[in-house]
């Protein structure tokens, strides 16, 4: 008999329907479809539209999808914990406003805010749940609705980032499947780099913020992708090494999708073939806490049974970490 651990069960997504091309930002930046591809591997990316949408409605046909998949209702469902830089409002939670519209009446929730490395924190929060033996169902919810702080005019973000959520269900396990390890960090030093500069306690809005344009996210591009190219395959890496693994033990690697060289770096580092990494970068961008879920919905059907598949992300503040799961369906 094994220890508990927590495992994933059943994994869903959503993307909305607009999309957005390199070809209509050039509309809109000085910008072409070349140097975005080139630059990003980045060629279209989602969007939300419609007047009064929320994160929260990302998350609510991927959740409902999940449910359906594993068949079981919401009420079954004993937490939630939403993992979002874009909340649908400061407070309360998009977990209980979600768990509210799905009629998850016997969940408890609460956001959880690491930036682009979300998912992977919000995993290993859940799994400790399962772990201790106190819950049954964890539903860890990765989504962000990323044009509600993004700049149009600000050629540096507005290529990168669009819409997106994606979940996973965490369930006890006594076979050795689910989550093995994880390794997770973070450095505040980083946070002047990447960063929203207003809308905070530090700085309420005011009419001089936005006429500023200090509501949108901000980043020094140059030096993040310094940080994360370092950081998100150094992780990778020990993950590996702190599990006596080689590349040949690994599977698949599902690294955050901020930028392709960033992967790329990633996988090389771990020694990973190209064909073992999984990719949708070009058809979205960076959804941020949605990224590592969307992929492993879209890639859900080539998954095997007890696969070895590491988990990789890297966010602003800095965040960064990684996560050894075992497959476990």
């Amino acid at each position: 008999m094994h220890k508990i651990q927590a495992a994933i069960t059943a994994v869903h997504g959503y993307a909305p329907e607009y999309v957005l091309t390199n070809h209509e930002l050039e509309s809109l930046v000085e910008t072409n479809d070349e140097w975005i591809t080139s630059r990003t591997g980045i060629k279209e990316r989602r969007i939300l539209k419609g007047e009064g949408t929320a994160t929260s409605d990302l998350a609510v046909p991927a959740v409902e999808g999940l449910l359906k998949k594993r068949g079981i209702g919401a009420e079954e469902i004993d937490l939630i914990i939403f993992c979002t830089t874009t909340p649908d409002m400061p407070f309360p939670a998009t977990a209980n406003i979600l768990a509210d519209k799905i009629g998850a009446k016997n969940a408890w929730g609460y956001d959880l805010q690491a930036a682009c490395s979300g998912f992977v924190f919000g995993l290993a929060t859940g799994a400790s749940f399962i772990e201790s033996g106190k819950h049954q169902k964890v539903l860890v919810v990765g989504g962000d609705k990323m044009s509600s702080i993004i700049d149009y005019q600000d050629r540096a973000t507005c290529i990168i980032f669009g819409d997106g959520c994606g979940c996973a269900l965490l369930e006890p396990n006594t076979e050795g499947y689910g989550v093995v390890d994880s390794v997770l960090k973070s450095d505040g030093s980083g946070r002047e780099f990447l960063h929203m500069k207003a809308g905070g306690s530090l700085r309420p809005a005011t009419h001089d913020s936005v006429d500023k344009r200090e509501h949108y996210a901000y980043q020094e591009g140059k030096t993040v992708f310094k940080f994360a190219v370092t950081n998100m395959a150094d992780v990778a890496a020990e993950i590996m090494e702190r599990n006596s693994l080689v590349a040949d033990d690994i599977a698949w690697l599902v690294p955050h999708q901020a930028n392709k060289r960033i992967i790329d770096a990633t996988a090389n580092r771990m020694g990973i073939d190209e064909s073992k990494v999984v990719i949708n970068i070009e058809r979205y961008g960076n959804t941020t806490n949605g990224t590592i879920p969307l992929c492993l919905w879209e890639w859900e059907s080539k998954f095997k049974k007890g696969d070895n598949i590491v988990l990789a992300a890297f966010g602003g503040g800095f965040t960064w970490g990684s996560m050894l799961l075992k497959w476990a369906y």
